[in-house]
C-alpha cells in the first residue's frame, strides 16, 4: 500500500516532531525526508486526533519545518538470523562492525511479552562462577534480576565476567551510554574468552541519539526472544537501565508530559516492567533471562524504587564487592536444593555467622568485644569478605562449597556451626583446626 507523504511540520523539539496526519498507527516507523534528499527514521508515540507526535532517532538538530514526513505502516523492525551470532549493531539495529544489514526474516521490535499460559516455573540454575551469586543468591534461569550500584563500581566488568563464564547457548550485551573504553572492554573480554561466536552486541554510547539508547533494551530482548522461541537458552545483560531512564524522561519532558516523582514520567513503572517481563522459561522452547545494571545513589530513587517491584531480586554492589545482606535473588529456593545436598544448609549457617560477626564489629565500636569466640568471629568476617564477597574470583560451585567449609573448620568448633551431624561428617575437612585468637587485629 503506497504510503502518503505528509508536509508543514508543526513542531520540533531536540528529538520530538509533531505532524497533522491521519491513518496513522501508534510505534509505526517513519521517514523524515530533508529537503536536500537526505532521509532519518522517526516512530510514532503518541497520537491525539489528527496530531502525531515522533521521536526522531538522530535527534532534531538539522530538521526543519520543510522537512516531509512519510509514514512506513509497520513497526519497528530487526532482521534476525543466526548470522547475527558474533555481529556487532548500534542503537538503532543498523551493524558497526563492518558486516552486512540484515533485511531479511524481520521481527517486530517492543512486541507483546510471551503469553503466561506458555511459562514455566523456572527450576533451572545458571551457574555465573561467582561465589556471592551461585553459593548465596543463586542465579535461576528465565529470572529477571538487576545489579544495584553506585556509578563508579566496576558493574560492567561483572557483567563482562558473567557473560563469558554462563552456560547459555546465547549472549546478548545491550549497552545504554556506554562510554567507548567500556564497549571496547566487552568486546575485548568477549574475544578473550573465545565467547564471540554466541555472543551478539548492541551498543549505543553516549555521544549517539539518546532515542537510539531508548531502542537497545527492546532490540536486545527482541532477537533475544527469537532465538529463545528456537529453543536456545539466551542470557541478555542491560547496561545500564537508569541511564535508559534518563532518556526516557528527557523524552517525556520534551511531551510536556506531567512529571511523577523526579521528574520521570508517570508510566516509568509500565516502561521498565514491560521490558523485565520478557524474561521467560518458555513451554516446548528455550528461556531468556535478563540481568541488568541499575546504577542509584540510594534505593528511594525512582529507578531502583520501581525496579525492586518488578524484577525477583537483585545483587548489591559496594565498594567492588557483592553484599551478601543487600542482595537477595528471589528464586534461590528453586534450585539451591538440587545443586550438592550441602548447599542450603552451608549458605544459611555462613550468613548466620556472618550476621553474629556484623553485630561483634558494631560492639567493637564501644571497645565490647574481648572474648576468645567474638574474635573469630570477626576474623571468620575478614576472611569471608575476602573469599567469598570478591566478584571477580572465579570458582565452580563445588569449590566453593569446599572453601565455605573451610572457612568455617578454620574458625569454630563443629558444635559452634549447628549443622546436621551427617553433614559435618560428611564434609567437614579434619585437617583444618579454628584458629585460637587472643587479641583483636581486625578493624
Amino acid at each position: 500500500m503506497l504510503k502518503k507523504t505528509y508536509e508543514n511540520i508543526d513542531s520540533i523539539g531536540r528529538a520530538i516532531l509533531t505532524i497533522q496526519a491521519k491513518d496513522v498507527h501508534n510505534k509505526e516507523l517513519a521517514e523524515v525526508i530533508y529537503p536536500d534528499g537526505r532521509k532519518a527514521f522517526a516512530q510514532v508515540i503518541a497520537l491525539n486526533g489528527s496530531k502525531v507526535t515522533l521521536q526522531l532517532f538522530a535527534g532534531g538538530f538539522g530538521v526543519s519545518t520543510n522537512c516531509k514526513v512519510r509514514f512506513l505502516g509497520n513497526p519497528v523492525q530487526v532482521g534476525f538470523s543466526d548470522e547475527m551470532l558474533g555481529r556487532v549493531y548500534a542503537g538503532n539495529g543498523q551493524p558497526i562492525d563492518g558486516g552486512p544489514q540484515l533485511v531479511s526474516d524481520m521481527t517486530r521490535v517492543a512486541g507483546p511479552s510471551i503469553n503466561p499460559v506458555k511459562r514455566l516455573i523456572p527450576k533451572n540454575m545458571i551457574r555465573t562462577g561467582v561465589p556471592m551469586i551461585d553459593v548465596f543468591n543463586t542465579l535461576v534461569r528465565s529470572q529477571k534480576i538487576p545489579i544495584f550500584a553506585r556509578a563508579g563500581e566496576p558493574y560492567n566488568r561483572l557483567l563482562a565476567n558473567v557473560a563469558t563464564q554462563t552456560d547459555a547457548d546465547v549472549i546478548i550485551i545491550g549497552g545504554v551510554g556506554l562510554k567507548y573504553d567500556e564497549y571496547h572492554y566487552f568486546k575485548e573480554r568477549i574475544e578473550e574468552a573465545g565467547s564471540k561466536s554466541k555472543t551478539i552486541m548492541f551498543i549505543h554510547t553516549h555521544r549517539d541519539s539518546i532515542v537510539e539508547g531508548l531502542m537497545v533494551p527492546d532490540l536486545a530482548l527482541a532477537v533475544g526472544e527469537r532465538f529463545a522461541l528456537q529453543g536456545k537458552n539466551v542470557f541478555v545483560l542491560l547496561s545500564d537501565m537508569t541511564q535508559w531512564s534518563d532518556y526516557l524522561r528527557q523524552v517525556a519532558n520534551a511531551q510536556d508530559q506531567i512529571p511523577a516523582n523526579q521528574g520521570y514520567p508517570g508510566d516509568l513503572y509500565s516502561q521498565l516492567a514491560s521490558r523485565y517481563e520478557k524474561a521467560a522459561d518458555i513451554d516446548g522452547a528455550g528461556s531468556l533471562t535478563i540481568l541488568g545494571v541499575t546504577t542509584m545513589d540510594d534505593v528511594t530513587h525512582p529507578v531502583p524504587d520501581n525496579t525492586g517491584y518488578i524484577t525477583e531480586g537483585q545483587f548489591f554492589m559496594k565498594d567492588g564487592y557483592l553484599e551478601l545482606f543487600g542482595s537477595l535473588s528471589r528464586l534461590k529456593q528453586q534450585v539451591n536444593d538440587k545443586t550438592r545436598d550441602d548447599h542450603r544448609s552451608i549458605m544459611n549457617a555462613m550468613a548466620r555467622l556472618f550476621s553474629e560477626a556484623e553485630e561483634r564489629v558494631k560492639a567493637q565500636k564501644f571497645g565490647s568485644v574481648k572474648d576468645e569466640y567474638s574474635l573469630r568471629l570477626l576474623d571468620y568476617r575478614k576472611t569471608f569478605q575476602k573469599e567469598l564477597m570478591d566478584p571477580f574470583r572465579y570458582l565452580e560451585l563445588e569449590d566453593a562449597l569446599d572453601l565455605c567449609w573451610d572457612i568455617l573448620a578454620n574458625h569454630f568448633k563443629k558444635e559452634e556451626v549447628v549443622l546436621s551431624s551427617e553433614l559435618v561428617n560428611m564434609y567437614w575437612p579434619e585437617n583444618q583446626k579454628f584458629k585460637i585468637l587472643k587479641n583483636s587485629t581486625n578493624e
